[in-house]
Order: structure tokens, then sequence, then C-alpha cells
């Protein structure tokens, strides 16, 4: 009798990992050239290991994990770089006349006889999930910079050709700095100096890491290479300097964002990773509760007003203002955007870089928009008392402005825009609401696990109306480095202005009167909408007191 295969989309649909529903909206968008599977993972609805796992039981090839394979160096010999990051594949081991091999689509026949006729080896294909080979091809193949790192202090004075020429160690390592970030997901790149060494870290999930040690010597060829790319100047290193690269890595294109600082041991350089294939778009993706999402939309969805996105450097407010501007982004409206810098193009909108050294400041630019006949704006920021009068004038004259500051939480911004000298009545006036922002860090789908609540969590949601009972943490596993998280997902506190607040506001009430309105409007406060995350198995208790603060 003929066993016939089950699908992948019905096997997922079986084991509860997706819905019928999100099967058939994922199988419509997705190119026609794209698996199925590659898509379910881009669209976060399945995890690379669950994926794996699902295939195993599809195909019945078995998975292996690389985390902790015991590879011998000299295998890699047998399959060159290119080929495997082109066709996604690692090899094993040899038993014999056969060479296994790792690879994420092991039904690939057309690699399977490449490697055959260039191997001469008889070729078994095993499962492995397309992170861990990534992670794999990046660490194994790494090359050594031996010659550079034996290098005496001559190496200060190399010519620019080495800085240049793509086949130059210098060139080669720093590339290779860049695709590690990029296999390791990292939001930024640190390569900062030392007295007696260079260290270059990587901030993952939020988090920094020691990546790698380069020897002091290279200082100044890291730097002098990076400050090319980025078209810095590379004979100025007494004052701090900003610039952009823009390049692939692995045939993917990267954008990054450079900075420069001069400090006691040479230039920290700090290079921020910008995602342009993350889904920027879709407001219903930034992790906000259903309730707040339909408060922030309601807010963003009026014609005039100011809404205000508030939280530190690195808490996803841009996301969520490119988010809100997508949305709000129709034919029939006109939305400019003065930003510094402009991280993210999009399509139909006019966005205006600033730059003070020509004296186009934030003010400036606002100033300029007001005559280009809007309908938004989108300051990047409100940092001055300048900005904030223009902001409140164009709201008044029936724009809608959206903006970041840099406050602690929701009300905090009110009490901020008083103390730049806004007056009570212009705030009232012109304020719809505030957005307050954390990112936290999720726990690991693939090593996430259920236990029973501590006594001291179910008291702390206990005392905010919540009551959890169990909670989820991850034991740690290849997937997530060990560290039981991976991803991020925010926390939002939005803060509406109605009219109990604008009354409080005008007579000068203080932040505890306007805590207690807030609550009187069922606001959800960080901290509740990350025990929410927590009681949903989102993240930790850990992480959200490590964001967000009790009262």
């Amino acid at each position: 009798m003929v066993q016939i295969r089950k699908r992948l989309g019905d096997m997922l649909i079986d084991s509860g990992l997706i819905t019928a529903e999100q099967l058939d909206a994922v199988l419509k968008e997705k190119p026609k050239e794209q698996r199925l599977g590659e898509a379910l993972v881009q669209k976060g609805l399945i995890t690379d290991m669950q994926l794996v796992e699902t295939l195993e039981m599809q195909l019945g090839i078995p998975h292996v994990n690389l985390f902790r394979y015991p590879f011998e160096p000299q295998i890699f010999s047998l399959v060159s770089k290119e080929f495997a990051k082109r066709n996604l594949l690692v090899p094993l081991k040899i038993e014999g006349d056969k060479l296994f091999v790792a690879m994420v689509n092991p039904t690939d026949y057309i690699a399977i006889e490449d490697l055959r006729l260039s191997t001469g080896f008889h070729v078994e294909p095993v499962l492995a999930s397309q992170d861990d080979i990534q992670k794999t091809i990046a660490k194994y193949y790494e090359e050594t910079f031996d010659d550079l790192f034996l290098e005496d202090e001559k190496s200060k004075d190399e010519d620019e050709d080495n800085l240049t020429d793509l086949d130059s160690p210098i060139v080669r390592l720093v590339n290779q700095i860049l695709s590690a970030a990029v296999v390791e997901k990292a939001s930024d790149i640190h390569i900062d100096p030392r007295e007696q060494k260079v260290l270059v870290r990587f901030r993952v999930d939020g988090m920094l890491k020691d990546e790698r040690v380069l020897p002091k010597h290279m200082q100044a060829m890291v730097t002098a290479r990076i400050k090319i790319m980025s078209g810095l100047d590379i004979t100025e290193h007494r004052v701090p300097q900003d610039g952009r690269i823009k390049t692939n890595v692995d045939f993917r294109p990267i954008d990054l964002r450079v900075s420069s600082l001069p400090t006691v041991y040479g230039e920290k350089i700090v290079m921020r990773i910008l995602d342009l294939s993350s889904s920027l778009t879709d407001m219903g993706r930034l992790g906000f509760n259903r309730i707040n999402l339909d408060r922030f939309t309601k807010e963003v969805m009026k014609p005039s007003g100011i809404v205000l996105i508030s939280g530190p450097t690195g808490s996803g407010k841009s996301s969520t203002l490119y988010a809100a501007l997508n949305k709000l982004n129709r034919e029939e409206v006109n939305i400019i955007t003065v930003e510094d810098p402009v991280e993210y193009q999009l399509g139909g909108i006019n966005q205006v870089q600033v730059n003070a050294n020509v004296g186009m400041t934030f003010a400036a630019g606002l100033r300029s928009i007001l005559r280009q006949d809007p309908d938004i704006i989108m300051v990047g920021e409100i940092r001055d008392r300048e900005t904030v009068d223009i902001a409140v004038r164009a709201s008044l004259t029936g724009h809608l402005v959206l903006s970041t500051i840099h406050t602690n939480d929701s009300i905090a911004t009110v009490t901020r825009l008083l103390d730049m000298g806004v007056e009570p009545f212009l705030v009232t006036a012109s304020l719809n609401a505030v957005v307050a922002q954390r990112l936290l860090r999720r726990v690991c789908r693939d090593c996430g696990r259920k236990e029973p609540a501590t006594q001291r969590e179910r008291e702390i949601s206990a005392k905010r109306g919540i009551k959890i009972e169990e909670v989820t943490r991850g034991a740690g596993c290849p997937s997530c480095n060990m560290t039981g998280y991976r991803g991020r997902i925010a926390i939002h506190e939005v803060l509406v202005i109605d009219d109990d607040m604008r009354s409080a506001i005008n007579r000068g009430e203080g932040a505890a009167r306007l805590k207690e309105i807030a609550i009187r409007n069922k606001t959800i406060f960080l901290m509740d909408d990350g025990l929410l995350k927590v009681k949903q198995g989102i993240t930790t208790t850990e992480e959200v007191f490590r964001v967000a603060m009790l009262d």
C-alpha cells in the first residue's frame, strides 16, 4: 500500500502550531519561489526548531543539533564557504563512502548532486535549522588573521590600499564582524578600545556580550576601514563623527548607522544595524495589548492634535511611529517627517534629514514643513522649547503631529512639557495622548517551560488586580544561545488626555492627581502590561522588573 505523505501546512495545523486561517494568509502573501516553512518562520508564526521537528516527521529524515556537534575542522575543506552559504548546508562527518550533510532543505537534489560530483562521496542529508547552519558557517568557516594579529606597530602606517582592497585581511576582518553580527541578529556592534586591547561587542536582544578581542595594534586599521566605508574623515580623531554604511552581507542588503566618539584609549565606534526586512509596517505586530491598540489607533486617526511616544533610547519608539505613519499613509494625505537621522525610508512619505551644521534643526525643519501644506507631521524628537512651541502651534492649526520625547512614563511627559515652558492651556488644547514604551526580552519559544509562580510573583500581580498562577521560563537551548530568551516585545502605557485630565492640568495639579485620573480611566500602566505578558507566557517577571518600576 502506497503511503501518502501529509502536507507540511496540514501537519502544522494538526500539531496546533498554526491555524488554517494563518496558513491561507501566508500562502496568499508569500512569493511563489519561497518555501512555505521559510515564510511561516519569517512571519514569526513558528520557530526554526518547530519547523525542523515537523519536517522530520513529514520527510522521515532525522534532524541534528549543531550547537555542540563534535566537528572535525578538516571536514570543512570538502565544501567551500560560498557553496555552504548559497545552499544553506554544512558537512558533518564521513563514514566509509558516505558524506553526511546537514541541510535546511534536504530535498534540494541539485545541491546534493553537485556535492556528490565535487566530493566523490555518496551524500546522506540530515535536517538542521537555518539558524543553526548560519551560525555554524560563521563559526567554522571563520578566517584566521594570524598575519594581522602578529603584526607589530608598523601596521599603523598601512597604506590606504590595504583599507580599500577587497581581498586585504583588514577588509575581510571587518566584513566578518558585520556578517557575524547579522547572523547573531545583533542590533548594535561596539568597537570598544581598552588600554591593552580592543573589544568587539554585540548587543543582542538588548544585552551587550563580548564577541571577540582584537590586539591593540589593529585598532587604527579597523577604525580607518569602518570610517572609509561610512564616508567619515579618517584624518580626524578629535571630534565625534556620524556616518552611514549601505552594504550587502551574505546576499542581503543591510544599512548601518555609524557613530565615532574620541575616548582616552582611542575612538570608540558604534554601528546600529537597521533591519530593513523586519515588519515595521504592521501595528498589530508591535506587541500592543488589544485595549491599548484600540486607544492608540483611535488617537492617531484624529485629524489634529499631538501624539507623543516616550521612552529611553532603543525602546522601539521609531518602530511604533513608522507603523502609525504606515497606517495613516493614504493617497489623499500629505505626510512630511523631519528626522535625525532618517532610519527607514517609507514610500509615499516626504522625509527630511536634520543637519545642524547648515542650520537644519528640528525647529527650522518644522517651521518650513508648515509652509508645505501638510496634513500629518512627524518630528523625530522634541528636544527644546522652540520645537515644542512650533509642534503645539501646528497641532492647533489643524495638523496631526507625531513625535517622541525622553521621559520615564506617560504622566512624566505632561510634567516635562510644562517644565519646558509650555502654558498649561496649550498642553491641554493640543495633546491627544502619550504612549510610554519599553522593550523586553521574549521567553525562547523552543525551550520555554511552564512552572508555578513564586509567592512574590503572585503577591505583586495580585496587588495590581492580575492573577498569575504559572509563569514560563526558558531553560536555555542552542536557539537562544542558552540564555532562555529570544527576540523582544514591547510593553506600552497609553495615556489618553480626556476632559478630567485637561481640567486637572489647567488647575496645575501634580502628577499624583493625574495618576488617580488615569487609574479611574482604566489606563494599563507599563507594569500592568508587562505582568499581563508574563501571564500569557511571553516574558518573565525578571524582565518586567528590569524595565518598569513598581509603584
